[in-house]
């Protein structure tokens, strides 16, 4: 594996999962999200028990937990993207104790393009296959070209409820943003255009 170590910051709709594919795909790096890091390691003890008793019973798993998770995963990576992580400044300052990162990149979009992006979304009723209005149309409008299945928008594509996840993420996550650019090793790059446009910046950054 090529020893690249990459953050990836971005609001919901950025485009960080598929860019993390691409990323991973094109260096051989491991693709280290939280939740496949917690699905992975659900019985995993820690000092305040393991993931899955938190998973199981709905309840959020605490900062500790997550933290001792990601840092696992990190010790098995020779190189990785680490997408959706951290969350919070206490995460980004354990985080900074734990691994020094080669890149710190943040996926900037205007949030009018991020509720275009969110609010096209459709997914298949019966195989969950998804699909965007604008950028990724099936070949017949409404029907899923997986199954035949009917495409629906979920509610949490709605609108209103795409407005409040951008407002939850503001308040939460945009302090860890500030707090890498405060550092000097935050890199902002465009996430309009095409995956290809994006993809071609990104690898600009990674191998500057």
């Amino acid at each position: 594996m090529t020893d690249h170590r990459i953050l990836l910051l971005g609001p919901p709709g950025a485009g960080k999962g598929t860019q993390a594919t691409r990323l991973t795909d094109e260096y051989d790096l491991d693709h280290i999200t939280t939740g496949d890091a917690l699905r992975q390691n659900k019985e995993m003890e820690t000092e305040y028990g393991t993931p899955g008793e938190y998973m199981d019973a709905g309840e959020l798993v605490p900062d500790p937990v997550v933290n001792e998770i990601v840092v696992a995963a990190l010790e098995d990576a020779d190189g990785f993207v680490l997408d959706g992580y951290p969350r919070n400044l206490d995460q980004a300052e354990f985080l900074s104790e734990e691994t020094d990162l080669d890149h710190v990149v943040f996926l900037s979009v205007p949030e009018d393009e991020l509720v275009e992006r969110l609010t096209g979304r459709r997914v298949c009723d019966d195989c969950g296959a998804t699909y965007h209005v604008e950028f990724d149309r099936p070949e017949e409008a409404g029907v899923c070209d997986e199954c035949g299945g009917e495409l629906v928008q979920r509610e949490d594509d709605t609108e209103d409820t795409v407005r409040e996840r951008l407002r939850v993420y503001r308040e939460n996550t945009e302090p860890v943003v500030e707090h890498y650019r405060e550092e000097g090793t935050l890199v902002e790059v465009s996430g309009e255009g095409t995956p290809d446009d994006v993809f071609d910046r990104l690898r600009d950054v990674v191998e500057a």
